[in-house]
C-alpha cells in the first residue's frame, strides 16, 4: 500500500481537526517523528504521517479515539501506521507499543504536549530551552495536569533514551519549526 502525500495527509488532518492547538500538537509530533526516522534510517514520510495523524479522531470523536481513525479514517494508510496509532493509546486499545514506529510515537506524543506548554510560558519559546526546565515541570503534577507522566516515563524506556537525551533531541527539533 502506498502512502498518501503530505498534502493529502494535511488535508485529512484539517478535515477532522479544527482546533489550532491540536493541529500544532500533531505537527510537532510529526516533525519529531520524521527527524527520529532520519536518525534511525527509517522511512521519514511514514513516520511523519504517523505523527501527524495520530490524534486524527480526537476532536470529533473523543470517546472513540483512536478506534474511529483506525477503523474508518485511515483506510488509505499502511497497516503499520494504523497499528502505531492504536499502540499510542494502549489503555483504550489494549495494543502495546512493540515496533520501533509504535515506540517512538508513544515516546514523542505526551512529552511534546508538555514541552509545548512549557514553551508557551517562555518569552523565547523553545529558544535556549534546557532539559532541566522540562524535567522540573514533569515533577509539577499541577502543570499540564492532563499530560500523563507515567506515559512519558514509559516512552523514555521504550526508546532507550534518558530524559535528558530525548528532551534535548526534541528541543533541537522544535527550535527548527517554532
Amino acid at each position: 500500500m502506498s502512502l498518501p502525500t503530505r498534502a493529502q495527509s494535511h488535508q485529512l488532518l484539517t478535515k477532522y481537526i479544527k482546533n489550532a492547538a491540536l493541529i500544532h500538537h500533531c505537527q510537532l509530533v510529526a516533525v519529531a517523528m520524521e527527524t527520529y526516522a532520519k536518525t534511525l534510517s527509517e522511512d521519514p514520510e511514514l513516520w511523519y504521517a504517523t505523527g501527524l495523524l495520530h490524534d486524527l479522531d480526537w476532536e470529533k470523536y473523543p470517546d472513540e479515539h483512536p478506534h474511529k481513525a483506525i477503523a474508518e479514517l485511515l483506510n488509505d494508510y499502511p497497516p503499520e501506521l494504523r497499528a502505531a496509532v492504536a499502540a499510542h493509546a494502549p489503555q483504550r486499545t489494549g495494543k502495546q507499543p512493540v515496533t520501533t514506529l509504535d515506540q517512538y510515537l508513544f515516546a514523542c506524543d505526551e512529552i511534546s504536549g508538555l514541552m509545548h506548554a512549557v514553551s508557551l510560558m517562555r518569552p523565547g519559546g523553545f529558544t535556549d530551552m534546557k532539559p532541566k526546565s522540562i524535567k522540573k515541570k514533569l515533577k509539577d503534577k499541577s502543570f499540564a495536569a492532563n499530560v500523563s507522566r507515567a506515559d512519558i516515563d514509559q516512552g523514555f524506556a521504550l526508546i532507550g533514551k534518558t530524559p535528558d537525551e530525548h528532551i534535548q533531541f526534541l528541543i533541537e527539533v522544535f527550535q527548527t519549526i517554532n
